[in-house]
């Protein structure tokens, strides 16, 4: 049997297994005032929210899609259902979900991982929660952790009112605001202080309806002295018709705190991928992201931290992988506001086979930000000559107690390094898989185990027909 080799031949393993459709209930395509109505009753929320909804649309309708980055022109929202109910109601025990929708995580490795070595998990299908559950030894920390809509509802709804799009708001951008119209599952996370979680929290998320869009939201405080470890995962199958996943990611890390978000994004390449991620991180506290982005057909990606309070600091580590048919524009924003502040963005870009790989960084220190440090590295690999790899830094300084610096690299593979390892035996592409392995180590040296041999095992199935 001939091992494929074509970049157009490769079969994405489980991720793009696509499960028959046996949705509940599912909005007609399409943004009116009346579908985002009939949204708000079936979800049955409370009267601001349903407010918020319907003015998120207006604003909405009233901005502009962005002139700048990818282009959005394959996305038509009249034809993207925003909301699709799987057949399942959220379970806390993993026997109750559906045999159909729990096969689909099984692929995925969710159930192992959680036995294995995660506190907790919340798995989201289509557009709610089908299962959520937390240890007990992590509950009995006073650790909450549950679906956004209890939390809305439940003995936690005055935290969610004042919290809930209050540091991304629908006016930012025009994906912000349709989020905030359409948003639906999701997790709440809040860390008592002082409590130290120590093996990680995870939300995987797993879109299989065709022409659908995606709009979890998650809110995560990290109180005064707390720290935790948050895992995101997202996958979904190819279709030949656009999808959208346009969540929001909320968080606040409190005094003294500190709050991990690792994210591996391996999206199918029909998906337009809009997300939008910020943090409020508070005086002494800690915020590092570590991302992986593999998937979608356009990404537009980047991670803001807002550094508050005196002392605060940001680490962003990032890996982007490109291939055929994919315009993936990631990077990340910091604003230093508080004094001795730091950020450190490092990040690895490759593309092959066309693909476009494009890192934004935004720097801005605002006038009170004195003793402020920030660095930005970034190295991009391009595998053929028909890719491209860009770096776009943006520096705002406004004090001149400041110290700012950038690096950018953009290469290929060193035939020489192949060379020498193939006349130690290995394949020509295997020699280069390894080098690119090597080449985005640290991002997969931060993850945990399981996560990273998946990253790995994605850029090795990548890598099958690099050489023609």
């Amino acid at each position: 049997m001939n091992e494929k080799t074509r970049v157009e031949d490769i079969d994405r393993s489980v991720y793009d297994i696509r499960d028959e459709e046996h949705d509940a209930y599912r909005m007609e395509a399409g943004l009116t005032p009346e579908i985002i109505d009939k949204l708000s009753k079936e979800k049955n929320d409370p009267v601001w929210m349903q407010q918020f909804r319907l003015q998120s649309l207006q604003i909405y309708n009233e901005m502009k899609t962005p002139d700048w980055g990818p282009s959005l022109e394959g996305l038509d929202m009249e034809h993207i259902a925003t909301y699709v109910r799987p057949n399942s109601k959220m379970q806390n025990d993993w026997k109750n979900v559906p045999q159909d929708i729990k096969d689909t995580f099984e692929r995925l490795g969710i159930p192992q991982a959680e036995r294995k070595s995660l506190a907790g998990v919340g798995a989201q299908y289509d557009s709610e929660l089908v299962y959520h559950n937390v240890r007990r030894e992590v509950a009995e920390q006073g650790v909450v952790y549950t679906d956004m809509e209890s939390a809305m509802k439940g003995e936690y709804s005055d935290m969610v009112r004042k919290y809930f799009m209050k540091l991304v708001t629908p006016r930012d951008h025009k994906f912000a605001a349709l989020h905030g119209a359409v948003w639906s599952g999701g997790s709440f996370v809040y860390v008592p202080k002082g409590v130290q979680v120590s093996i990680p929290l995870q939300s995987y998320f797993r879109l299989n309806a065709k022409g659908a869009g995606q709009f979890e939201h998650t809110l995560i405080i990290v109180d005064e002295g707390a720290s935790l470890h948050f895992i995101e995962g997202c996958s979904a199958p190819k279709y030949n018709v656009a999808n959208l996943h346009a969540g929001c990611v909320e968080l606040y890390v409190k005094k003294g705190a500190k709050l991990r978000y690792s994210t591996i994004e391996n999206w199918s390449k029909n998906m337009y991928n809009l997300n939008t991620k910020r943090a409020l991180v508070e005086e002494d506290g800690v915020i590092e992201w570590v991302s992986g982005s593999f998937g979608s057909h356009v990404g537009c990606l980047y991670p803001m931290s807002v550094l508050k309070g005196d002392n605060s600091k940001m680490e962003f580590t990032g890996v982007t992988f490109a291939g055929a048919g994919q315009n993936l524009d990631t990077g990340a924003k910091v604003v230093h506001i508080g004094r001795n502040t730091s950020s450190y963005m490092n990040t690895r870009s490759i593309s092959k086979s066309g693909g476009i790989s494009t890192f934004r960084s935004s720097v801005v220190v605002q006038k009170g930000a004195k003793h402020a440090k920030s660095s930005v590295s970034c190295q991009s690999l391009m595998l053929d000559s028909e890719s491209r790899s860009d770096t776009v830094p943006a520096m705002d300084i406004r004090t001149k107690d400041a110290a700012v610096g950038h690096e950018a690299k953009i290469g290929s593979i060193s035939n020489e390094a192949v060379f020498y390892l193939m006349s130690r035996g290995m394949s020509e592409e295997d020699a280069r898989a390894l080098i690119v392995s090597g080449f985005a180590d640290n991002v997969s040296k931060e993850l945990p185990l399981e996560y990273a041999v998946e990253m790995n095992n994605l850029i090795r199935l990548e890598m099958k027909g690099s050489i023609g």
